[in-house]
């Protein structure tokens, strides 16, 4: 079978997700022959931001989030809905040629928003070839953002998600349930790495209650203002932090003068690693990374507030109903949250709800699309 999946790179999680699903496909369906396609290089004739800005839509968005400049984002996203409406047909029209030439026999997106364009143009050079949506996302932030009312597939990461697609009139075998958003092979099973040892090859003390800071593939520069309130909060703790691809940011946590122990690190493929040596998770309610902390069994803190992106919302709802953490208004108040997530009653609490989950996602879905492929396309205009 002929696969291709769609990501593009505004974010680090619609890649991530693609490339860790196409690893278990190769290991599972080795006579599957797969492709990975960047919507951003496919459609990058038609980018309104690399005209305007020289920048593409991708790489503006990641400025976006390592600037922080996230407040007011549902408003920006009503503007990149308007331009994807504005340039449909021609992306449909381009999209169309690359599938004429690739002739993919299943199509899954693994990103939101150009569904609607993706579907049509699929349709258009092969009315056959069954179109599935994979949401990298808990739940849908309707409208037209993951969920669509076309005659399509969806593989939804929570019960929340598959009432979502009910709701918009899609028929049951349309959805299908999955354990959790997909994550790379590398969270299960990983290597039982002396806990000790590789602390102290981290510079970081043995036994102190260990904070891994994660904001995502760009990191933030949030991450300073919370490693200086810990650090003057008088709790007995330590910090590993993981800054991603934003460099800058690396040198400026590097050279903070810091009371307690504090490990920086810039981009990274061992964030597994790097988990297994902490205890608690500190970040942005992004379903990555909260979802590799809860894999790796760390009780998780995130903020909720005015920055927070609209389709990110639901994630920090999702945790206080599952008791997985502590969500709260902002970081501002970081040393008594930890405090309190610490504090052992409730650290036990937590750390029980996250060893309840059992997120299988990532092997469960190359047997769905098996199946949808057997269906074919679903009936519908």
């Amino acid at each position: 079978m002929r696969v291709g999946f769609i990501f593009y790179d505004a974010g680090g999680g619609h890649r991530a997700a693609a490339s860790a699903l196409a690893e278990v496909i190769k290991q599972q369906r080795p006579d599957w022959q797969l492709s990975s396609w960047n919507l951003q290089d496919i459609l990058d004739p038609l980018d309104p931001s690399r005209k305007l800005l020289g920048l593409p839509l991708q790489e503006l968005y990641n400025v976006i989030l390592k600037k922080n400049l996230t407040l007011g984002a549902r408003y920006l996203l009503r503007v990149l809905h308007a331009l994807i409406r504005l340039y449909h047909r021609p992306a449909v029209r381009l999209l169309e040629a690359h599938f004429r030439r690739e002739q993919p026999e299943l199509v899954a997106s693994l990103i939101p928003h150009f569904n609607r364009a993706l579907f049509e143009a699929c349709h258009r050079a092969n009315p056959r070839v069954p179109y599935v949506t994979i949401l990298t996302d808990l739940a849908d932030y309707p409208p037209h953002f993951w969920i669509e009312q076309q005659p399509q597939y969806f593989v939804c990461a929570s019960p929340r998600a598959v009432e979502q697609a009910r709701a918009l009139g899609h028929p049951e075998e349309a959805i299908f349930r999955v354990s959790g958003v997909i994550l790379h092979p590398r969270f299960y099973g990983a290597v039982q790495a002396d806990r000790a040892a590789e602390r102290r090859r981290l510079g970081l003390d043995t036994e102190r209650p260990t904070g891994l800071i994660l904001f995502g593939g760009e990191g933030s520069r949030v991450m300073g203002r919370i490693a200086k309130r810990l650090d003057r909060s008088g709790l007995d703790l330590q910090l590993i932090m993981l800054c991603g691809h934003n460099g800058r940011l690396v040198r400026a946590l590097q050279s903070l003068p810091t009371r307690i122990p504090v490990h920086v690190t810039g981009f990274t493929t061992e964030v597994p690693y790097y988990m297994q040596l902490a205890d608690f998770f500190i970040g942005k309610p992004g379903p990555g990374s909260i979802s590799e902390a809860l894999a790796m069994r760390l009780p998780v803190l995130v903020a909720l507030n005015a920055w927070t992106l609209p389709h990110e919302r639901y994630n920090a709802q999702w945790i206080q109903e599952n008791h997985l953490g502590l969500v709260i208004r902002s970081f501002a108040r970081i040393e008594r949250a930890v405090s309190q997530l610490l504090a052992p009653e409730n650290f036990r609490r937590f750390k029980a709800s996250t060893e309840a989950l059992q997120n299988r996602a990532v092997f469960e879905i190359p047997d769905i699309l098996a199946g949808i492929r057997r269906r074919g396309a679903l009936a519908g205009t």
